[in-house]
């Protein structure tokens, strides 16, 4: 099945060798905003339950976002992810992408010849994507994180400080995303917009190989021989459980990121990503760094789904062509 592309194009139409194709990151953009659009109701969700209190489930914690701040406590926060993930996206596609183009030429000694594309291709661009994301997504991460939990009651015992909220007809401790970044830079410098950048790092590198790996794979086994290309309808379905894989298996240290990004909204309490899971631990036990899991993998699906029939659908309509074909 050679092509020079990925995720899951088969017999498209190879590109000159060693290009650098622009319509990978545009793809992703357009997959990036559309994922942002289905998946912020509950990803503020799983947001809640990794690193807020006072919600005992999902159901529970959709009920009491709901009786607490309307439909529109939900959306907490996207205006600013939903302008800075699709840029991010886009990077992201068009870096794994390009990468693992670029590899799959290097196997190419024929000219002419196909690309071929192996799984250490889609490994080595899969983690390659997952460094980068960390550069451009932490700071948005954390503006999304500290807008949708600071209406959320805040507790330290060892502080002896009272749960805090944001009340009805109180300030909110951040007016909007630009005041959320400047308030952070002033009080913790450039360094707070990348606090839990560890955390991540250790959850998208692999998260990525868990995203992109199991697309391709599934997109392929789909896809019958006599198909050029994966249909909208087996995009969508891969698509979907690769993102439920990666963000089921991601849980546990999206939870201690959630976590670390979360603080400093009142309060300051963890030293680091060590500190941050010793801490939970010894107060929750193992079963902490597994809140959420649910709503990761649940949201995981339309989320992803959504995102690769985007880049896809968008794809085809950039380059003109009459099949999906992969990035």
């Amino acid at each position: 099945m050679g092509t020079d592309s990925a995720p899951g194009g088969r017999g498209a139409a190879a590109p000159a060798m060693g290009n650098f194709q622009l319509e990978d990151f545009a793809a992703g953009w357009i997959g990036g905003a559309a994922s942002v659009i289905v998946g912020h109701p509950l990803d503020t969700v799983k947001t809640r339950l990794q690193a807020g209190i006072g919600y005992g489930n999902t159901l529970s914690c959709i009920r009491t976002v709901y009786r607490r701040e309307s439909v529109f406590g939900f959306f907490k926060g996207m205006s600013f992810p939903l302008a800075s993930i699709a840029v991010y996206n886009s990077v992201v596609f068009g870096v794994f992408s390009n990468t693992q183009r670029f590899l799959s030429w290097q196997h190419c000694r024929e000219p002419g010849a196909s690309p071929s594309r192996t799984l250490s291709d889609l490994l080595l661009a899969s983690m390659v994507a997952g460094v980068v994301s960390v550069g451009l997504g932490a700071p948005v991460d954390l503006i999304k994180i500290r807008l949708q939990m600071q209406t959320q009651p805040f507790q330290e015992g060892n502080l002896s400080l009272k749960p805090r909220a944001v009340a009805l007809g109180e300030q909110p401790a951040y007016q909007g995303p630009v005041h959320c970044i400047t308030t952070i830079v002033r009080t913790e410098g450039l360094a707070g917009l990348y606090r839990g950048a560890g955390a991540m790092l250790l959850r998208d590198v692999p998260g990525y190989c868990l995203y992109f790996i199991p697309y391709v794979l599934l997109s392929e086994w789909i896809t019958p021989e006599a198909c050029a290309a994966p249909s909208p309808c087996a995009v969508w379905l891969a698509g979907g459980m690769a993102g439920a894989i990666s963000w089921g298996t991601a849980t546990p240290m999206d939870v201690v990121k959630s976590r670390l990004q979360a603080d400093g909204v009142y309060l300051n309490k963890y030293k680091g990503v060590l500190d941050c899971i010793a801490q939970s631990y010894q107060k929750e036990g193992l079963k902490v760094f597994f809140r959420g899991i649910t709503v990761n993998a649940v949201r995981g699906f339309p989320m992803s789904a959504a995102m690769f029939l985007g880049y896809e659908l968008s794809l085809q309509a950039i380059r003109g062509d009459h099949v999906v074909t992969g990035p």
